[in-house]
């Protein structure tokens, strides 16, 4: 599923392309595509057409639209396939089409360059959707109010963090994953920080110092940055920018997806294990699992 840096990428796209649009149609495709809206499609339509779109925000791996004057926000899940795409209104329709959002023209659209252009939710596994939320006070759409701050947010709090890693009862991989603890990172990105941070991830977080703990946290910091820088992460087709443009992190992977290959630091196979009906890719030398697991 994508993580931080693959929601940021869209989110920035549709910073540019979308914020401040003004709605003129909906098309609902799919009624799986709206079902965490529980009036339905056509209520949705009705309620998103006429709104004008804010700038989209992010927390974590969660994305919304806020609709100006409202305190309302569009909500995007992009599960496991979700792509938020800006077409052209010509353009031939994707064939996993779930949702198109029409806009109005407006002064400057040719000197901005989205005259004739759409939003189209396409998800082929139809794990994702849109949805509309009423806003926490600060501004969050409120199904998401419990999400923790991500570590690239300008408020988010190293103190705190590294405090509450240290009191949890639980190992450093969970925490990681722990979106209440810290938000956006999921296991590709868990599986980078630990590695540079030569963690095992079953390491018992009690076990963590603070120095210890802050530089996982840089760690965490440095692979979401770097993936931004090129696009994210994009094992195939489907995670994809506004402009269905696939990231290049791939490339730079340490740990995640290298089973049997040679580990970058010092050579010994990298192996991967079981865990959390996920999987967790490791250095057995540079990452030697604790005696005990908590």
């Amino acid at each position: 599923m994508p993580e931080l840096p693959e929601v940021e990428v869209v989110r920035r796209g549709l910073e540019r392309w979308v914020a401040g649009r003004t709605v003129t149609e909906v098309q609902v495709l799919h009624p799986r595509a709206v079902r965490r809206h529980p009036a339905g499609g056509v209520d949705f339509a009705a309620r998103l057409e006429g709104q004008r779109f804010g700038v989209a925000r992010r927390r974590g791996k969660y994305l919304w639209l806020p609709l100006a004057d409202t305190g309302t926000s569009v909500l995007g899940h992009l599960g496991m396939s979700g792509q938020l795409l800006v077409q052209p209104e010509e353009a031939a329709d994707e064939k996993h089409l779930r949702i198109r959002i029409r806009f109005a023209a407006y002064d400057g659209d040719s000197a901005a360059g989205t005259a004739g252009t759409e939003l189209r939710f396409v998800d082929q596994r139809t794990f994702g959707g849109l949805s509309l939320h009423d806003q926490t006070p600060d501004g969050l759409p409120d199904v998401i109010g419990h999400i923790a701050r991500d570590p690239l947010d300008p408020e988010f709090d190293d103190a705190v963090f590294q405090s509450a890693l240290r009191l949890r009862r639980t190992t450093v991989k969970r925490a990681l994953l722990d979106q209440s603890l810290i938000s956006g990172v999921g296991n590709i990105y868990a599986d980078e920080a630990l590695w540079r941070s030569r963690l095992h991830y079953d390491r018992p977080t009690a076990t963590l110092t603070r120095p210890r703990s802050a530089e996982l946290l840089g760690h965490v910091r440095d692979v979401m940055n770097a993936a931004l820088a090129v696009g994210g992460t994009s094992f195939d087709s489907l995670y994809v920018n506004v402009n269905g443009e696939s990231g290049y992190f791939d490339r730079s992977l340490d740990a995640y997806g290298r089973e049997d290959e040679p580990c970058h630091r010092c050579g010994t196979p990298m192996r991967r294990r079981a865990w959390m009906n996920r999987s967790s890719y490791f250095c057995p030398r540079c990452q030697r699992p604790p005696r005990t697991s908590a």
